[in-house]
């Protein structure tokens, strides 16, 4: 697929690469940068802007907000960073994006940063501590490594005779190797196998599919990751087509038709991140504001799907959920 040029803004509109003109050059200018695509992630950017409205900001009165939606090509973040810097943004937001986190971070000490990552930002090198930051960056810690591996039980508990299981990771995100790595433990200790998978563009996920439908594995696990999270149909539509039981991390991508998910509250996340960029508009430096940590964590199961591919959900399992959606 030849690469576009350009970075989709949410609503469809596009700016030229490299550079952007703000709309009102007096309002403060917050960049907003995400690794995946912004029509399926609108109630991603709907939670942002829900946070900055908490703490008094609206987009066009009395803030800009400039989204770059990178679609999986993670490569243009250093040109990117390079142009918000020299522009001089008021704040710069990534939210569920590790990779943007850590490139922003590494690319100025001086424009504050707010986060929303899985990882612990700490062993990130993005704080000094969750309680003082100590730098130019504070956000959000959304738990996702350590929730993997229940993920995974969750799904061995839905299908107790699975033995095969596929794994889709994302080989540009910074994350991979300690995903890797939590899947195979919780695997050793549920008796399960794992076949990995990669892929980092849409036509490499047809790829994937192509293996799954050769090696036909009894359920796939996808990587909390935000090039997925914005693929959510295409990947809903090739397991029900491969008829496997497909599992992510969030609520939306369970609404898109995938079986399941289980993880933080992610549109909340979402909300956290936008108000502290808020407090930081409004005087507050990152140094002083504590990392926060996902405390909502939400079970959803598509009932739709699971008849669709035959499957009956545990009553315990049901019982257990955040939403059933039917």
């Amino acid at each position: 697929m030849r690469r576009r040029e350009v970075i989709t803004l949410l609503g469809g509109a596009t700016l030229a690469w490299p550079t952007a003109q703000a709309q009102h050059p007096a309002l403060p200018v917050v960049a907003f940068i995400h690794g995946g695509a912004a029509e399926p992630l609108a109630a991603y950017a709907a939670g942002f802007r829900k946070g900055l409205s908490e703490a008094g900001y609206s987009e066009g009165q009395n803030v800009t907000v400039e989204y770059y939606w990178l679609e999986g090509y993670y490569e243009r973040l250093p040109s990117l960073l390079a142009d918000l810097i020299a522009r001089r943004v008021a704040v710069i937001a990534t939210p569920g994006f590790t990779d943007g986190s850590r490139a922003a971070k590494a690319a100025t000490t001086t424009i504050p940063i707010v986060f929303g990552v899985s990882d612990d930002p700490v062993a990130l090198g993005l704080v000094a501590s969750l309680a003082r930051p100590g730098g130019n960056a504070t956000g959000v810690n959304f738990l996702s490594q350590e929730i993997n591996a229940k993920r995974l039980g969750l799904m061995r508990e839905l299908l107790p005779k699975a033995t095969r299981f596929a794994v889709l990771l994302n080989p540009a995100a910074e994350s991979v190797e300690a995903v890797k790595r939590t899947l195979q433990e919780a695997a050793g200790t549920l008796g399960l196998e794992l076949a990995l998978y990669s892929a980092s563009t849409r036509d490499e996920i047809d790829a994937v599919f192509a293996g799954i439908a050769r090696e036909k594995p009894d359920a796939l696990f996808i990587m909390a990751d935000g090039f997925f999270a914005g693929r959510a149909l295409q990947l809903a539509l090739l397991a029900m087509r491969e008829r496997i039981p497909a599992s992510f991390s969030a609520r939306p991508q369970a609404r898109a038709g995938l079986l399941m998910s289980y993880g933080a509250d992610i549109i909340d996340t979402y909300r956290q991140v936008g108000t502290y960029v808020g407090q930081i508009l409004k005087g507050s430096k990152p140094a002083d504001l504590p990392v926060q940590q996902s405390t909502k964590f939400e079970l959803v199961f598509n009932l739709v799907t699971a008849k669709a591919l035959g499957l009956q959900i545990p009553e315990t399992l049901l019982a257990r959920a955040d939403e059933v959606i039917e």
